[in-house]
């Protein structure tokens, strides 16, 4: 079982930058698929990036493309979520999720889920 604990999430004035972090209980070496989710209060849950075991391969949902960057630190069993010119509509809940047998956008995939970080977009 994977615990997952995420954090950096806070309130920024749109323009501005955050990056949350993802640490795993274990290590982050063999997990295959690792991303990062995010829901809005009102919206479903929606798919923001995920890295492959290697971290060679990533993916990006459509509304992050070019702004935002998933990484990972193996040596700290840490997965990144670097957001760059954050808008008001990326305000939402930041969930971070590992198990997937590759990187996906299909949140069933995932097996292990972190409780989420609180990311607000306002000025």
């Amino acid at each position: 079982q994977v615990q997952l604990v995420e954090s950096g999430g806070e309130l920024v004035q749109p323009g501005g930058s955050l990056r949350l972090s993802c640490a795993a209980s274990e290590s982050i070496f063999s997990i295959n698929g690792m991303g990062w989710f995010r829901q809005a209060p009102g919206k479903e849950r929606e798919f923001v990036a995920a890295i492959s075991r290697s971290g060679t391969s990533t993916l990006y949902g459509d509304s992050v493309k070019g702004r935002f960057t998933i990484s990972k630190d193996n040596a700290k069993n840490t997965v990144y979520l670097q957001m760059n010119s954050l808008k008001p509509e990326d305000t939402a809940l930041y969930y971070c999720a590992a198990g997937a047998p590759l990187p996906t956008v299909r949140s069933g995939l995932y097996p292990y889920w972190g409780q989420g970080t609180q990311v607000t977009v306002s000025s």
